[in-house]
């Protein structure tokens, strides 16, 4: 059977481990770092959380483990459950039970996050982004045409970013957009606190158009090892099946960018330390 592992914070109970019976002896913190390090070995973890058990328990800590993978998750509990780990009594290791019926909902990781997750499956230079826009969208009334003075008046100021993640093992390009308001303080607004504000509005756009690209994407670990993507460019459920089933799931869809000209001339492009931009005339749809 294979696994899809989506760019997504892992909810489901069968991708979470709880550990409990752990000494009382460490602090909260040293229990985090030791079970990261014990369990991170079957897999990427999404997080490793530790807390006191409660009172009528007595003494101790227990924590709470979530991984990626439900396969890695599952080794896990196999190979730890009853063994000491890094203290000298033995833990308690037990998976969530998996309810197909309860639908989970779904929340989006971070860049960062998506980044982690990319270049533990991919490797670091197994992918890649390209920006394709990042520009100031002005707002109403400048189009309108009232000019510089009612620019100087407004109140914030909208960063627009376009980009694709390329996968290139699997000739997999997925496109992702992002826009950030940046509020605008009129009073202390000068030359280099403009700059300031503007780089950091524009880092913060690439990061969700990052994350708005990975979402498309979902990783495929395929029973032999071996790893694939699937775009998805429209949220739907799709169970685990064969490597020959996925056989004919796994088809690259590549796509690019087209403005029309209205668009193209309420954009103002910023220069930055990125990519070089090109526009390849094709249609996009999400």
């Amino acid at each position: 059977m294979a696994e899809l592992i989506p760019f997504a914070v892992p909810t489901e109970s069968d991708k979470t481990l709880l550990v409990w019976e752990l000494s009382s002896g460490p602090t909260a913190e040293t229990l985090h770092h030791s079970l990261f390090a014990a369990f991170s070995q079957f897999g990427l973890l999404y997080s490793a959380r530790v807390f006191p058990n409660a009172a009528v328990a007595g003494p101790g800590f227990y924590a709470v483990i979530k991984f990626y993978s439900a396969r890695d998750a599952q080794r896990a509990q196999k190979a730890c459950d009853g063994k000491p780990l890094f203290q000298k009594s033995p833990v308690k290791v037990r998976l969530g039970s998996r309810h197909k019926s309860v639908q989970h909902q779904t929340f989006a990781l971070n860049s960062s996050r998506c980044q982690e997750l990319a270049n533990y499956y991919f490797g670091f230079n197994g992918w890649s982004k390209r920006i394709i826009k990042l520009q100031e969208l002005p707002d109403l009334e400048e189009r309108r045409g009232e000019g510089l003075a009612a620019a100087l008046e407004k109140q914030s100021r909208k960063l627009f970013c376009a980009l694709e993640v390329v996968v290139p093992s699997s000739g997999c390009t997925s496109p992702g957009v992002g826009v950030v308001e940046e509020p605008l303080d009129k009073l202390e607004e000068g030359p280099l606190s403009f700059l300031m504000k503007r780089k950091t509005a524009q880092k913060l756009a690439i990061q969700k158009a990052l994350s708005d690209a990975f979402q498309k994407l979902s990783i495929v670990v395929l029973e032999s090892g071996k790893i694939a993507v699937v775009y998805r460019p429209r949220e739907e459920v799709i169970d685990a099946r064969s490597e020959e089933e996925l056989h004919d799931l796994i088809q690259v869809n590549c796509f690019s960018w087209k403005y029309s000209q209205g668009e193209e001339e309420c954009l103002s492009d910023f220069s930055l330390e990125e990519d070089a931009f090109s526009l390849p005339e094709v249609d996009l749809h999400f």
